[in-house]
């Protein structure tokens, strides 16, 4: 079974039932050193101890940085749908600045020349160890590369997104990468179950995206297989394994989309934007935005992100 681990200023938890937490006797600093601590870990889940209410902790990412930040773009049926995608997606990754990585609590800050602020639950996977260039993975191999698990959200400024073609700028802004509460370590068994993990995202209450594993396109092997084609990862990198339909962010009907080819860029932008204007699924200051990840039996549970969308200008107040 899997065993949830907290971060908080002054050291790493081990989460226990009932909303309690024990901390776990280490020196580790980072998300790295700590997997190589697990048996700490183990130490801590099974001590016995009472532990602390969780409710009382600061919860920070479990993931710390500097750190790769990856991500898959396209990578469930039903975006691809929303996306306006038909036929075979080629598999594509970008990077995100792990600045962008913030705690499950704190604020999503919207800076304040980005109108169009958008929300993405992912999967991450949090790497255990190296993944060499040309290094293929297979299901077996998961637990190998793979340590565990977390909750991220893919914060995105579609304006910026779409009139730059720019992801590493749209998705890079501070607070951008909201992770938690808990870091899953998996054990072997619990790789079997992945496919049952349901990822469900509500603002203000309101359910938008809610969508298993199972509608995802390239899975978690495969996804590495390719990364490792032109890249190396570490100890603690993050890999975002795509997002669900339901995002604010959906294509224009067919006809309007041909039409729009036609325009000069300016015009094109102008008008779509417009209409989005009337869309009101975008994040707004005062919105709140709950993530959540787990598979029915609760055999593997990530906990629960609530995060408030502020503006750049309230933030620095």
């Amino acid at each position: 079974m899997s065993i949830n681990v907290l971060r908080t200023p002054d050291g790493w938890w081990a989460a226990l039932p009932q909303g309690r937490a024990v901390r776990v006797e280490t020196k580790a600093g980072t998300t790295a050193e700590l997997l190589a601590d697990r048996e700490a870990v183990r130490e801590a889940a099974v001590s016995g101890e009472q532990g602390t209410p969780v409710a009382e902790l600061v919860v920070l990412s479990p993931v710390t940085t500097p750190c790769r930040v990856v991500a898959q773009m396209v990578n469930y049926r039903s975006h691809a749908r929303d996306s306006g995608f038909t036929g075979d997606i080629p598999p594509a990754f970008f990077r995100k600045a792990s600045g962008s990585v913030s705690g499950p609590a704190e604020p999503i800050v919207r800076p304040s020349h980005v109108k169009f602020l958008d929300y993405e639950v992912e999967l991450g996977l949090v790497l255990g160890a190296s993944l060499p260039l040309g290094a293929v993975v297979t299901e077996k191999d998961l637990p190998t590369y793979v340590a565990g698990l977390v909750i991220t959200n893919d914060v995105s400024a579609r304006d910026v997104q779409l009139t730059k073609t720019q992801f590493y700028e749209s998705k890079s802004y501070p607070t951008f990468t909201p992770t938690g509460p808990h870091l899953a370590l998996l054990e072997p068994d619990d790789f079997a179950h992945l496919l049952n993990l349901r990822l469900k995202l509500s603002v203000n209450g309101d359910l938008r995206q809610d969508r298993t594993l199972a509608d995802m396109i390239v899975r978690p092997a495969e996804a590495l297989t390719l990364l490792a084609r032109f890249q190396t990862l570490d100890a603690g990198d993050l890999l975002l394994t795509g997002t669900p339909g339901g995002t604010a962010l959906k294509a224009p009907p067919k006809p309007v989309e041909k039409i729009g080819a036609l325009l000069p860029p300016a015009v094109k932008w102008k008008a779509f934007f417009r209409s989005q204007a009337k869309n009101p699924h975008y994040l707004h200051e005062g919105d709140v935005v709950t993530a959540t990840i787990a598979t029915p039996d609760g055999r593997i549970d990530l906990g629960e992100q609530r995060t408030a969308v502020t503006h750049a200008d309230q933030h620095t107040e």
